[in-house]
This record gives C-alpha cells, sequence and structure tokens, in this order.
C-alpha cells in the first residue's frame, strides 16, 4: 500500500522541491490469497513496468532488511524465490529472437517458481501473434497459479484480460 519506487523518489530529489516528490504516484498492489495473480493493464507509458519494477524492487529490499517507501500497514509474505521476465533480450549473436528470449527466461522460471515464489512477467504474451501470445501467456499464467505462486504480470492482449476475468485465483487491474 502506498508504494512507491525509490529510484523515482531520488531523480525527484535531485529538483529539490517538495511539489516534486508528490509528483511520485504511490501504489497499491493488492496480492491476495483468493487473488495470487495480478495482471496490470493499461497504456503505453502509463507505469505497468515501473509498477511491476516497484513490486520486486520492495520485496527484495524489504527481505534484506532495508527500509522501503510504502504505508507502515503494508505487508506480505516471505518470498524464498524471485523470479523477473522484464524487458527484451534479443540477440543476433545467440540467434534468439524478443519471443523466443521471452520462452527461454520463461521456461527457467517455470522450472523453478512454487508456491512460496514471487513472479514477475512484463508484457506476457507479447512479440509474436496475438492470439497465440495471449494462449501461451494465459497457460502460463495458469500453471503458476496451480503451484500457488505469486505473480504481477502486464499485458496489452484482450485475451489475456478476459482470461484472467474469468479465473477465480487471478484478478485484472490497471494503471492510468
Amino acid at each position: 500500500r502506498g508504494a512507491r519506487h525509490p529510484l523515482l523518489l531520488q531523480s525527484r530529489r535531485r529538483r529539490a522541491t517538495d511539489a516534486d516528490l508528490q509528483d511520485v504516484v504511490p501504489i497499491d498492489v493488492p496480492l491476495a490469497r483468493s487473488g495470487r495473480v495480478l495482471v496490470v493493464t493499461g497504456p503505453n507509458a502509463g507505469g505497468k513496468t515501473v509498477a511491476l519494477k516497484t513490486v520486486g524492487l520492495l520485496v527484495l529490499m524489504a527481505q534484506a532488511g532495508l527500509h522501503i517507501r510504502a504505508s507502515p500497514d503494508s505487508s506480505w509474505p516471505v518470498f524464498r524465490g524471485v523470479y523477473a521476465d522484464i524487458g527484451d533480450e534479443q540477440s543476433i549473436a545467440r540467434d534468439l529472437s524478443t519471443f523466443s528470449a521471452h520462452v527461454s527466461r520463461l521456461t527457467a522460471i517455470l522450472a523453478a517458481a512454487d508456491g512460496s515464489s514471487l513472479v514477475l512477467i512484463d508484457e506476457i504474451g507479447a512479440g509474436t501473434d496475438p492470439g497465440e501470445g495471449a494462449a501461451l501467456g494465459n497457460a502460463i499464467l495458469e500453471a503458476l497459479a496451480g503451484r500457488g505462486s505469486h505473480v504481477v504480470a502486464t499485458t496489452h492482449l484482450d485475451g489475456i484480460k478476459a482470461f484472467v476475468a474469468n479465473h477465480p485465483a487471478m484478478v485484472n487491474a490497471a494503471v492510468e
């Protein structure tokens, strides 16, 4: 609750005005027992990836015993593993397309994630045909939900949003 990314706060502090610190909009990220999979949607440049990175960074900071910028009544479990697929690691030298790079990372995540894991996936299902990407994204989310993993994922794909809306262990969210 009321989480703010520390790097955004630091960049605003350089400007040295209280008004700039207020520009860093706090986020609330509801990860409940009944909805461990949270899929965030919204416009480009709307804050989806920043929200995803804020969750991951603050979880790791808290587990390392560091002070975090969030409401004092915030809570989450201790995670034994935190896994992320964020960014594009396309590589001509390694013969990896955007899509195959995502699939490679997601394969490793699926091999390791369990009920004590936090999984962060940016633009799940991206890099291929939207219908095929949605089907693959839905299968990955369902597999992680079945293991009891906590998941925060972002997407633009309507097929994933509709799937999540009809799944009891998943919740849609949006950023403005």
